[in-house]
């Protein structure tokens, strides 16, 4: 059995409201579409932007916090490492030393711009200390390679860290002496300790990028486009 409208709907006043309530939704079901396609037309990296200045802005107003950048390889593989600490705020992916102002991936790694593939890292120094994120630091690079990182090569992989206070730099030195010291190694330490410089955001695809690449190595024994999704022509991993 078919279902009808219900009776109430028809006949005198039943009829007028049912005509009334029309006029009332057919607007509201208009400008509800036209805010759907405004919605859709407005610039995804506008509100990526506007996204990720209202949680730098949160940041600010809620949490004591500091800058750590360093350079290590490809960023993909220094996100994590930090992510992954007890008081770190976030981690973002970018380009600094450089002397090129915006620089994008496909400058960066043409090796004319003079930036390092970094990582910038906001901290709580309630809750961790930079000494903390510098031994991090130590164990995810090979600070005697003198020209990349790794399956990584070239100078935009170059290892460095960026200090912004006298503390750090001190901290920094302090540290990599001890490495020396420690004679780990059979070459000399090569990373680099510099003033840092305007710190770039790199593009929303390379954010995060080693959450992406875990989902790829579940999928491995998937089809291969889901693969192909997620890496770039000619990128490297590791």
């Amino acid at each position: 059995m078919r279902c009808s409208i219900p009776n109430r709907y028809y006949g005198g006043e039943r009829e007028i409201e049912f005509k009334k309530l029309k006029l009332y939704v057919l607007p509201i079901t208009l400008l509800s579409i036209i805010g759907y396609f405004f919605y859709a037309s407005f610039p995804k990296n506008e509100m990526v932007k506007a996204q990720v200045i209202l949680t730098t802005v949160n940041e600010k107003s809620n949490t004591p916090y500091e800058i750590a950048i360093f350079a290590g390889g490809c960023f993909w593989n220094m996100e994590e490492p930090f992510e992954k600490l007890d008081g770190v705020l976030r981690v973002v992916t970018g380009y600094t030393g450089g002397h090129k102002e915006n620089p994008t991936y496909a400058e960066v790694s043409s090796r004319t711009t003079g930036h390092l593939e970094s990582v910038e890292v906001r901290y709580n120094p309630n809750r961790i200390t930079y000494d903390k994120l510098l031994q991090v630091f130590w164990r995810n690079i090979d600070p005697t390679d003198a020209d990349g990182q790794f399956v990584d090569r070239g100078e935009e992989y170059h290892s460095a860290i960026f200090y912004n206070s006298n503390e750090q730099k001190e901290l920094a030195e302090a540290s990599r002496d001890a490495l020396v010291s420690s004679r780990r190694f059979d070459k000399p330490i090569v990373t680099k300790i510099l003033l840092a410089s305007t710190f770039y955001n790199a593009e929303q695809e390379h954010q995060d990028y080693y959450k992406k690449i875990q989902l790829v190595i579940r999928l491995v024994y998937s089809p291969p486009v889901a693969i192909h999704f997620w890496i770039k022509p000619g990128a490297t991993i590791g």
